[in-house]
């Protein structure tokens, strides 16, 4: 087997298990959707059957397992129950499991396998009860191609005698079931009254509407043994064709007449009457019960399966795409970013060299391609972020119901798009910040009653764009943030001073303090205060901003402002003597002059009056110990920080650029204030500020 070929299976089944653990979640909300339940079953038979295809047998036999539980979901012999999800989200972690210790080459946990399979085996009614089904044992026979889907109409009607030759018909019909998504119906208008049951008589015949890939031949394989003692017809009722599923319906009476349990006369003279077709033929004596819900069942799983069919048809048409390796797109980034690079430098060569217009012409249409191919590159690295909002999903409903709470996660904007990087680099910061606000904020439900709330607590999970960022929204409705509490742990602590006046947003903040947490105990979720500065340094990381709202007995609002991407920046380019530096441009807010008369005005305090309100500056060149004396007019960069203004000091802005990141060597990533370095036109390398922690910096120095 190609290792391509296995890779890809892998890569669909990951994708496929995070879906399945979508709708597991949504199945739970909605035990009585069988629009869930068959979504589930489609995405366990897929997966088993590319797993048995792909040499990963031990996947395919697993899943098995569960979805002939599910085929009795869908077929009303088993309900949908809290049990039941439960065990299949473990199933679900098995798979991945399994597929994680196939890269790694460790041993799969076979006995926690077994635990689950024997979870779901106790769901099954006893297999000694009248009718009861059992589970399948083993692996599924591997799946050689992928034929069209067509459905077929079994009309299985054994012999009387059928149980005298050893034959048990239930053996068959669970055959049938294997082959593909399947709907039987019993036909007892032979039974007989009590006192003339004969126990060893068979007198039920059954209508299987089945879908399958397998073919004809398949079905035939089912009744081999049987082709003597029964009375067996196989009809092909829907190809599978684009054009069939397109197309109408048939209508009860077209299948009764097909099946031959009525004449067209006979449908012609119930047409003529008032009431429904169904009605009036179990009235006429011409049907029985049995044979109209048949019929249903039939023009129901032929309706089903074109419209899934059609709908498969189309998301293909859609997206018409192919799946590519990360490692190749960020390579693309990387090519596209040393070409920017090199387009830089072109456009510099040809204003130098003006009176070529050739040149500068050529050097402009460079310059517009590049730009064209810059922003389709970084397109194609943008994911939605829904597939992240989805897995919290799971982390809410099960550390809740650890806590002994009731917690309902509800999401906003999952169609919003970021780069794959800073979606990756987000998961750890949303974690901890989500079960913060399951520990910390949202009440028990008796806690809640009591104040007047609903039992059930809500956290609620937005993304929108603003501008080249994102921001991402975390809003719970429970207790709000203790300022007195955060206020003494801080005293406590020593982070800040008993007799130090903040305002409530400034104490908001102290949360984000290392080693910080109010928690009265020390629990598996909470009070080690190890999580909240972790989520500031990683958004910081990212070049984003975290803001804290609260209001207490109403809720916390945690806002992060994230960058779109991280490869490739709008920046503005500033220079202290010879040495040159960016700074994102989203987080600038103006640009203004600062003479030698305004210093001396600040009396040794670096301050300014901006527009009648003072903001404090940062000289870069006396930070960084850089050589020279200052122009006589300098230039101030102000930013905006966690809601303040703060200026940094320059000696010139040069303007906006485009800056391709590129990291800095091990020797050089301590350094404070850099975040990384990019290569101008010219050939010279500027150095990115750290904004943030050029602020924290100065801040801890004064």
């Amino acid at each position: 087997m190609s290792d391509a070929f296995a890779q890809a299976f892998k890569d669909e089944a990951r994708e496929l298990l995070a879906d399945l653990e979508e709708a597991l979640l949504e199945m739970e909300d909605n035990p009585a959707d069988l629009g869930l339940v068959g979504r589930v079953f489609r995405t366990m038979h897929t997966i088993k059957g590319s797993g048995a295809m792909f040499g990963f047998d031990d996947i395919a036999s697993f899943t098995h397992n569960v979805e002939t539980v599910y085929d009795l979901v869908r077929n009303g012999e088993l309900a949908v129950s809290k049990e039941l999800v439960n065990l299949s989200l473990a199933a679900r972690d098995r798979i991945l499991a399994m597929l994680e210790a196939a890269e790694s080459g460790a041993p799969a946990d076979v006995q926690r396998n077994e635990e689950v399979i024997r979870g779901f085996r106790a769901l099954v009614p006893d297999p000694g009860e009248e009718g009861a089904p059992t589970v399948a044992q083993g692996a599924p026979e591997k799946v050689e191609a992928a034929a069209p889907m067509v459905t077929y109409r079994i009309r299985f009607r054994p012999e009387p005698a059928i149980f005298n030759s050893g034959v048990n018909p239930l053996s068959l019909l669970r055959e049938l079931q294997e082959l593909g998504p399947c709907r039987v119906v019993a036909n007892t208008c032979d039974m007989r009254t009590l006192d003339a049951l004969d126990p060893e008589l068979c007198y039920l015949y059954w209508d299987v509407i089945l879908s399958t890939c397998a073919g004809r031949d398949a079905i035939d394989d089912v009744f081999i043994f049987v082709t003597d003692s029964c009375e067996l017809s196989v009809t092909v009722i829907d190809d599978g064709s684009v054009e069939e599923a397109a197309g109408g319906y048939k209508k009860l009476g077209e299948i009764l007449i097909e099946r031959g349990d009525l004449t067209p006369e006979q449908m012609d003279e119930l047409l003529g009457k008032q009431k429904k077709f169904g009605e009036l033929a179990l009235e006429a004596g011409l049907v029985n019960a049995a044979t109209i819900t048949s019929a249903l069942v039939e023009q129901q799983h032929v309706k089903e399966m074109r419209q899934e069919r059609q709908a498969q048809t189309q998301s293909q048409e859609a997206a018409s795409s192919i799946r590519v390796s990360a490692d190749k797109l960020d390579l693309l980034v990387n090519l596209v970013g040393e070409l920017v690079t090199v387009q830089a430098r072109l456009s510099l060569v040809a204003q130098e060299l003006k009176r070529h217009a050739e040149l500068v012409s050529v050097a402009e249409e460079v310059e517009r391609l590049t730009n064209d191919l810059r922003d389709n590159a970084l397109d194609i690295r943008m994911l939605p972020i829904g597939a992240t909002f989805s897995k919290f999903k799971r982390l809410v409903r099960d550390l809740s119901a650890e806590l002994g709470k009731e917690i309902e996660l509800t999401t906003e904007g999952a169609d919003t798009e970021l780069d794959k990087t800073v979606i990756e680099k987000l998961n750890d910061p949303l974690v901890h910040i989500i079960r913060n606000s399951i520990d910390h904020g949202v009440e028990t439900p008796e806690q809640r009653l009591a104040k007047g709330k609903p039992r059930s607590g809500t956290i609620h999970l937005a993304a929108v764009h603003s501008g080249d960022s994102v921001l991402i929204t975390i809003r719970d409705d429970g207790a709000g943030l203790n300022v007195d509490a955060i206020r003494a742990k801080a005293v406590e602590r020593k982070i800040i001073s008993a007799g130090a006046e903040l305002a409530d947003r400034e104490i908001w903040q102290l949360i984000f303090a290392p080693g910080f947490s109010t928690a009265a105990k020390v629990t598996s979720v909470s009070g080690r205060g190890v999580g909240m500065d972790v989520v500031k340094q990683a958004i910081e990381g990212l070049r984003g901003s975290i803001d804290v709202k609260s209001e207490p007995g109403r809720g916390t609002c945690i806002t992060l402002k994230i960058p779109l991407t991280l490869a490739i920046i709008e920046s503005l380019l500033v220079q202290i003597g010879k040495d040159r530096f960016v700074m994102p441009l989203a987080m600038v807010d103006e640009c203004i002059l600062l003479t030698e008369k305004e210093i001396e005005q600040g009396h040794g305090r670096d301050l300014l009056l901006v527009r009648e309100k003072l903001v404090p500056y940062i000289p870069l060149r006396k930070m960084f110990r850089i050589e020279g004396k200052a122009p006589p007019i300098q230039q101030v960069v102000i930013c905006q920080l966690e809601g303040k203004r703060v200026g940094l000091v320059v000696d010139w802005v040069i303007g906006e650029h485009q800056t391709v990141i590129k990291s800095l060597g091990r020797m050089y990533q301590q350094v404070e204030g850099m975040s990384g370095a990019t290569i101008l036109g010219d050939g010279s390398v500027a150095l990115i500020l750290d904004v943030p922690t050029i602020f924290k910096t100065a801040e801890g120095a004064a």
